[in-house]
């Protein structure tokens, strides 16, 4: 497991993101202090060995999952997101719609 001081910050903001929404990996660094360090943050959820850690509400600017296609971690993120009620729209999330707004008013919308 690759060790870095910044992950459990990166880790914290990832527990924060609530169900049925979701964050870019720039705006979790962002939020653990981090600015640029959206890459740190794929690093930080990829050596991730905390409890209960949501690491499936990370996906990148886009809208989308950043593991590879049709792989078990796609196919896995994608399930756990949908069982949230997050859905996709040609392989993306509408981050108007889904995106997590820390501190604001963001309730699930139909």
């Amino acid at each position: 497991m690759t060790s870095n001081a910044a992950f459990p910050a990166i880790w914290k903001v990832v527990r924060t993101v609530p169900a049925g929404r979701v964050a870019t990996y720039g705006q979790v660094a962002r939020l653990a202090g981090l600015p640029r360090g959206a890459r740190l943050v794929g690093a930080a959820l990829s050596a991730a060995d905390v409890p209960a850690l949501p690491w499936h509400r990370v996906i990148n600017s886009q809208g989308r999952i950043s593991l590879p296609p049709n792989s078990p971690g796609h196919r896995e993120q994608k399930r756990r997101l949908r069982d949230e009620g997050v859905r996709f729209a040609g392989g993306r999330v509408d981050l108007s719609r889904f995106g997590w707004r820390p501190g604001g008013d963001s309730p699930l919308l139909d």
